[in-house]
C-alpha cells in the first residue's frame, strides 16, 4: 500500500497516521545531524582517544567518583567490559550499557549533563537490569529537568506540521529537481514503485530524508529503543519535568527556510550512495555512538560529508542553518534552564555534541568546564 499516496484525500485518522510516521522520520534522520547530507560518514576510528584538542575521556570504561551537582552521591563502581550476552563456565555473563557520549558541563555551582543520543537502537543498547552507565544514570537522578530537542507532548500534538511544510498536493518533487537527479530517485526507489509514487509528493529535504530512513530501517532500528525513549522510560517514575530545547516548528523550519538549490544539495549527496552503503554507515555510527567519543564522531561525519559535497558553498550554507544554528539554540536554552544547585540533564543528537562549533565547545566558550564522564 503507497504510504502516502492522495494523502490530501484521505480521512483525518489517516493523514494524522501519516504525520506520526513522518515526525518518526524526522527524528529519526535527525540523529545523523552535524553533516549536510544525512548520508552517514564511513571511515575507522579505532579506540575513544579523543582527537588533539578535543574533549578528554576517562580510560576504559571508569566511573569517575562524584558528580558534580549531587554531593551526597555515592562513588560508582568501575564496570566491566560489555561482553555482551550468553553464558560461560562460571555462569551467565552479565550485559553492560554502551559507554555513549556523555559529558559533564561545570560554571560554579551550575551543572549541565550532556548525554549523546541515537533517535532509534537495537534492544541490546539498554539491558534491561541496568539500561545506562550507573554515572548517567546517577546524573539523570540528580536532575529536576530533563531538557530533549523536542518536548514529547509537543510532538504529539504539532505532527501534523511535517506534512503541511514537508508534502505537496501536485508530484511536485518533479519540478524541483533537474532531469538526471529525478532519474536517480526512480532508479534508487525501482523495487518500491509505492514509496516512489509517495515521494513525487515531498520537497527535496523531506525526500532526502525518506530515502534514507528506508535503508535505515532495514537495520532492523527501533524507535522504542532509542535514547529519548529509554530516558523518558526512567525519567517519569521519578519526577517527569521534561521539556523541549526546541519547538516542533523551529525544527521543521531549518529545513522549510532552505532554498531550492540547498535542498537539491541534500539529496544530492544522499543519492551519491548506494543503500548497501548507507547501511553501513548506519552501523558504523552506532558503532561509534557506544563507544561514545562525541569528538571523533563528529571528525568520522566531517570527513565523509565533505566528500560528498556536490557544491561546497551550498554545503556549506546548509550545513550552518541545520546543525550550527541549532546547536548555538540548544546552548541558550540549556544554559537558560540551568540553575545553580539544580543540575540539567540534557540529551540530544549525538553529533550535535562535538568539533569545533558543537555544543560542548559552545559551552566552553561560555565559561563553563567540560569533561567526559
Amino acid at each position: 500500500m503507497s504510504f502516502v499516496q492522495d494523502f490530501y484525500n484521505k480521512p483525518r485518522v489517516v493523514r494524522a497516521a501519516f504525520a506520526k510516521a513522518t515526525a518518526f522520520v524526522l527524528s529519526l534522520v535527525l540523529f545523523a545531524l552535524g553533516v549536510v547530507a544525512f548520508a552517514l560518514p564511513s571511515f575507522a576510528v579505532v579506540g575513544s582517544r579523543a582527537p588533539a584538542g578535543g574533549t578528554p575521556q576517562p580510560a576504559g570504561d571508569a566511573e569517575q567518583a562524584a558528580l558534580p551537582g549531587s554531593s551526597s552521591l555515592a562513588a560508582a563502581p568501575v564496570l566491566p567490559p560489555d561482553h555482551g550476552s550468553g553464558t560461560t563456565a562460571s555462569g551467565p555473563v552479565r550485559v553492560v550499557p554502551p559507554r555513549m557520549p556523555f559529558y559533564v558541563a561545570t560554571k560554579g555551582s551550575t551543572t549541565i549533563y550532556l548525554l549523546g543520543t541515537l533517535h532509534v537502537g537495537f534492544p541490546t543498547d539498554y539491558p534491561q537490569e541496568q539500561p545506562f552507565r550507573k554515572r548517567i544514570l546517577a546524573a539523570l537522578d540528580a536532575s529536576p529537568t530533563l531538557a530533549l530537542e523536542i518536548s514529547p507532548d509537543e510532538l504529539l500534538v504539532s505532527q501534523e506540521d511535517v506534512n503541511r511544510y514537508g508534502m505537496c498536493r501536485s508530484e511536485c518533487l518533479i519540478d524541483y529537481l533537474p532531469p538526471p537527479m529525478w532519474k536517480q530517485v526512480e532508479g534508487r526507489m525501482r523495487n518500491n514503485p509505492a514509496v516512489l509514487a509517495d515521494l513525487r509528493h515531498t520537497r527535496p529535504w523531506l525526500a532526502s530524508m525518506l530515502i534514507e530512513t528506508y535503508d535505515t530501517l532495514k537495520v532492523g532500528f527501533k524507535s522504542e529503543y532509542g535514547t529519548e525513549a529509554q530516558l523518558q522510560n526512567m525519567y517519569l517514575r521519578v519526577r517527569g519535568n521534561i521539556v523541549g530545547l526546541e519547538s516542533l516548528n523551529e525544527q521543521i523550519s531549518t529545513f522549510t527556510r532552505l532554498t531550492s538549490a540547498q535542498q537539491r544539495e541534500m539529496l544530492a549527496q544522499d543519492l551519491a550512495q548506494t543503500p548497501a552503503q548507507n547501511i553501513a554507515d548506519v552501523k558504523k555510527l552506532h558503532q561509534l555512538w557506544r563507544i561514545g567519543n562525541a569528538d571523533a564522531l563528529k571528525a568520522w561525519d566531517d570527513a565523509k560529508s565533505s566528500k560528498l559535497a556536490k557544491s561546497k558553498v551550498l554545503a556549506e550554507q546548509v550545513d550552518n542553518r541545520v546543525v550550527y544554528d541549532r546547536n548555538r539554540r540548544f546552548v541558550q536554552r540549556m544554559v537558560a534552564i540551568a540553575a545553580p544547585d539544580k543540575p540539567v540533564f540534557v540529551a540530544i543528537g549525538a553529533l550535535h555534541l562535538g568539533g569545533p562549533k558543537g555544543v560542548l565547545e559552545l559551552l566552553r566558550k561560555r565559561g563553563f568546564v567540560v569533561e567526559g564522564a
